[in-house]
């Protein structure tokens, strides 16, 4: 995976993992696939929830440490 299809949000609070992710994936073509790094909490609801309104899949959502990771393709 391009280090491009790699979006690292770590740090950043509520909007922001949801608003730069949903920025990232409208610059990407269908079937590309992305993986965000987020550590606010929220994000465990927001990414799935901001997926299904916009159409795209979410493939992976798992904790790796103390960062959450989702594989999301376009």
């Amino acid at each position: 995976m391009e280090d491009s299809n790699i979006l690292d949000l770590r740090g950043l609070n509520c909007p922001l993992p949801v608003m730069k992710t949903r920025k990232h994936l409208k610059r990407m073509a269908k079937g590309e696939q992305l993986v965000v790094k987020a550590t606010d909490p929220m994000s465990a609801i927001d990414i799935p929830h901001m997926c299904q309104q916009d159409g795209h899949v979410l493939i992976e959502n798992k904790m790796v440490g103390d960062v959450r990771q989702f594989k999301i393709e376009c």
